[in-house]
């Protein structure tokens, strides 16, 4: 399976609606055979992979971005629809269309097979998710199936080890012919409503389960309230679930240091062990279990078809500030990283939505931004319960998301006073049924975002983490010098350099530095504070004790502007790596570091002298 493909190889392309799992079957074909790199002249990924079958057949794939329609309303679906028709200059048109649907949602998917078979190319359907459509009772005869389309129509089940064998071993033998090309365009909604009633029975019971969740769900009052109630347990449960754990990894992280504090003689290799690499590590992977079960509840809510109900319940919301319906999904994914939320905006057909949407999305409140919020919560917010049943810290978590969300929209709003055309696109798009999440499924997830960020920690974090403490270490105090040793090192000049400008904000010369490698990555702040005093100090285990460190020395109106700062926090500078990369402006990408910059500024501002007055 690792040969490299030779100039005669056979070429298919993978096609199908976004969210059909077809990238899932690219990279279950591929593995680790492939690149990605982008379409000339645009900011589209193109990913291209290849494998050898079991008999010897040299196979190129290309992933073509997901599409709803030929008839092309987003940039994604132009490139989609030149590629399958021939009409993108220096790539050949494909051998062979693998039009990959969702099993579990046929009535949606199959209207982009029918627009693809009037192409007139060699062409294979791929059921897959096949094993969650038998779970859910959907019975499909794929042999009336594929009379009725006049192409073969497989099964696979991308997640799993051996669940593309059915369509490879189809590549195996003699490709199937091309159906005539048809000039007319029938009814696509009849034609649809024909192969279902020909080849697919769906459970009665399914549909009217679903209608009685809707009047509820879909319901413009009681909806609302039920999505504040599961956002609001998603924020309660990140404190009250997250504590056990967090305090066995901190009690970990405690005896580690300890043991090499006690073991290493005095010297560089066990500051930078100790005061390096086990404070700043160690104080960010603290925060992986509030992380995980963030994303717990995201997933679930995802895998239950509840997401795309939310996107319709806040559509009329967004649109009156600026945004289209389409904006939900790319916002709600900006709450786990901004840059897939940046990249997802290319499903938006107007420019000027899809502008406002990369524009605000950083202000959703990413994972990178929890570590922040769960140190400076945990140190000044009591650890209590408010009316006997909710935990205080998770209200302030609670208020913080809000005000990230609530600052999107008035963002939007004002953007929308620039536009000369002021016209709504509203949201259209087909409800799933309703599922109970597969536990494999939520559980590969949470493991991928696990994953990541333990490589952030293991690769990014680590290497800020080692800078920072040759900062902080050199050059070695004078003679006779009688503060920390930090305070004369490169990192205490440029603390006490941007002193001068965060002093009206509240901010110490320990912040400030903290503030320059968090540009990096967010959470590397909190490792940076905890590098920062565990150089300051004589006591080796400060690293695992910092919060309690920061509630002693920092005023609570110091606290309070550092969280009003990160609920704006200028973006990473990957972030605005990719703002430049999909909007292809500079003027953008300055334009939003300059804008979140300022109004972080004002926020912590207007915070801290609030907050004094009240102190």
């Amino acid at each position: 399976m690792s040969a490299a493909p030779s100039t005669s190889a056979l070429r298919i392309a993978l096609v199908g609606n976004p969210n059909c799992g077809k990238t899932a079957l690219f990279n279950r074909l591929t593995g680790s055979r492939q690149k990605v790199a982008n379409y000339a002249g645009v900011t589209v990924e193109r990913k291209e992979g290849h494998f050898v079958s079991p008999a010897g057949r040299q196979v190129r794939i290309l992933d073509l971005p997901g599409a709803y329609s030929l008839h092309a309303a987003s940039l994604d679906e132009a490139i989609t629809r030149d590629v399958c028709m021939g009409k993108r200059p220096g790539e050949p048109r494909p051998d062979l269309l693998v039009s990959v649907v969702d099993a579990t949602n046929l009535r949606l998917h199959l209207r982009f097979v029918l627009e693809l078979r009037r192409l007139g190319l060699p062409m294979v359907v791929v059921l897959n998710m096949s094993d969650a459509a038998e779970r859910r009772g959907i019975r499909i005869d794929r042999e009336k199936l594929a009379a009725a389309l006049g192409v073969p129509v497989v099964q696979t089940v991308a997640v799993k080890r051996d669940g593309a064998a059915s369509l490879i071993n189809m590549l195996d033998g003699t490709l199937p012919p091309a159906p005539p090309a048809q000039d007319s365009e029938a009814d696509v909604h009849a034609e649809v409503n024909r192969l279902l009633n020909a080849a697919v029975s769906m459970p009665a019971r399914t549909a009217a389960m679903d209608d009685r969740l809707d009047r509820i769900v879909l319901h413009p009052v009681f909806g609302l309230m039920l999505l504040a109630v599961l956002l609001f347990l998603m924020f309660q449960a990140v404190f009250s679930w997250a504590t056990p754990l967090m305090d066995g990894i901190g009690a970990g992280v405690h005896w580690f240091g300890e043991l090499l504090g006690t073991h290493l003689p005095d010297g560089m290799l066990k500051s930078l062990l100790v005061d390096g690499l086990i404070a700043g590590l160690g104080s960010v992977v603290v925060f992986l279990p509030q992380i995980l079960i963030l994303f717990l509840f995201i997933l679930t809510l995802e895998e239950s078809g509840y997401l795309p109900r939310a996107a319709f319940l806040l559509d009329r919301l967004m649109m009156g500030a600026g945004l289209s319906g389409r904006s939900f999904i790319p916002l709600l994914s900006s709450f786990a990283c901004a840059i897939p939320g940046i990249m997802a905006t290319r499903t938006i057909q107007d420019p000027r939505d899809r502008l406002t949407t990369i524009l605000v999305a950083p202000l959703m409140t990413c994972s990178a931004r929890l570590p922040v919020y769960a140190l400076l919560i945990g140190a000044f917010i009591p650890q209590r319960t408010v009316m006997g049943l909710f935990n205080l810290q998770g209200l302030v978590l609670f208020a913080l998301y809000v005000a990230g969300i609530i600052s999107a929209l008035v963002v939007a709003y004002a953007l929308k006073f620039f536009r000369r055309d002021r016209t709504d696109h509203p949201l259209l798009m087909e409800l799933p049924s309703y599922r109970i999440p597969n536990p494999r499924d939520v559980l590969i997830g949470l493991w991928e975002r696990a994953r990541i960020f333990l490589s952030r920690v293991g690769k990014v974090i680590l290497a800020l983490t080692v800078l920072l403490w040759f900062l902080s270490t050199f050059p070695a105090p004078p003679e006779g010098a009688t503060a920390p040793a930090i305070d004369y090192s490169f990192a205490g000049m440029i603390g006490h350099a941007l002193q001068k400008v965060f002093a009206p904000v509240g901010f110490n010369w320990q912040i400030c530095i903290a503030l320059v490698p968090g540009l990096a990555a967010r959470e590397v702040a909190v490792g940076a504070l905890a590098t920062v005093y565990a150089l300051s100090g004589s006591d080796d285990t400060v690293a695992t004790q910092l919060a309690p460190m920061i509630a002693a020395q920092w005023s609570l109106a110091t606290a309070l502007s550092l969280l009003a700062w990160y609920v704006f926090a200028p973006q990473c500078i990957s972030t605005l790596a990719v703002i430049r990369r999909e909007t292809n402006s500079w003027k953008v990408m300055a334009a939003s570091a300059a804008y979140l910059t300022g109004l972080a500024y004002l926020a912590a501002f207007l915070t801290y002298r609030i907050a004094l007055l009240f102190s």
